[in-house]
């Protein structure tokens, strides 16, 4: 049965990840009427939900918590099937925003598509050493060597040592970085598509300083100085 739950979050996981690109590219895709404010204010609440389990589950209280009524095997896949279950739940109830900011063509839809394609391809450097199995709470986390993202944030297993490559010589979070190019690089950028990546992006930014946190607690002084030589967090010179 443990097998069956781990396998099956992690097939929800998936599932959370598919339809939030469902979403994002055909479900939001239209311009027209939709509920304006008061529908971003609901859709600010279904995603504030998602975030705030997000970073509760980090904490340090909770997972002590946790760990006294769960078995340690399956900690990290009621995390995964919490926060997949809450994203979907999110997506799904998603109320339609309308209007749009801009629809390019031509050049600048040209544009717009190689920033979205340079977001992938920092997502996909980043998420490089992770464990697919592991990211989806199905195998346990291992300690080694690893270049990453907070553990409980994207998914980055502990290690003995901090080893810093690729995109996290640009910035400290590159994943993230890649996320904001990718949401906000659509060529015909709607109502919900913006207000999608407003929300998402302004949690990543309210909760860099947390990770940050954890990962000086982790590694103390090795981080400190890689703190020191990368200095901008999220976006090359702005943040």
């Amino acid at each position: 049965m443990d097998r069956l739950f781990v396998w099956a979050g992690g097939g929800v996981f998936v599932s959370s990840l598919v339809y939030c690109a469902y979403s994002y590219l055909f479900r939001w895709s239209g311009g027209g009427a939709g509920g304006g404010w008061r529908a971003c204010l609901f859709n600010a609440v279904l995603l504030s939900a998602f975030a705030t389990h997000h970073s509760l589950f980090a904490r340090d209280t909770v997972k002590q918590w946790l760990a006294r009524h769960l078995p340690e095997r399956l900690l990290k896949s009621v995390y995964v099937w919490t926060a997949a279950l809450l994203f979907l739940v999110a997506c799904g109830f998603w109320q339609p925003i309308g209007g749009e900011l801009y629809d390019a063509g031509g050049w600048r839809w040209a544009l717009h598509i190689g920033v979205q394609l340079l977001g992938l391809w920092l997502i996909a450097r980043a998420v490089a050493t992770i464990d697919p199995l592991e990211l989806a709470g199905i195998r346990p986390q291992r300690r080694r060597d690893v270049a990453g993202e907070a553990k409980e944030a994207s998914g980055r297993a502990a290690s003995e040592r901090l080893q810093v490559v690729g995109p996290y010589r640009l910035v400290r979070h590159p994943l993230y970085f890649g996320w904001l190019l990718v949401v906000f690089g659509a060529p015909h950028l709607t109502g919900d598509r913006a207000a999608f990546s407003v929300i998402t992006n302004l949690y990543l930014v309210l909760a860099i300083p947390w990770e940050e946190r954890s990962l000086t607690a982790e590694f103390g002084e090795e981080y400190e100085r890689y703190k020191r030589r990368v200095r901008w967090k999220m976006v090359p010179y702005v943040y």
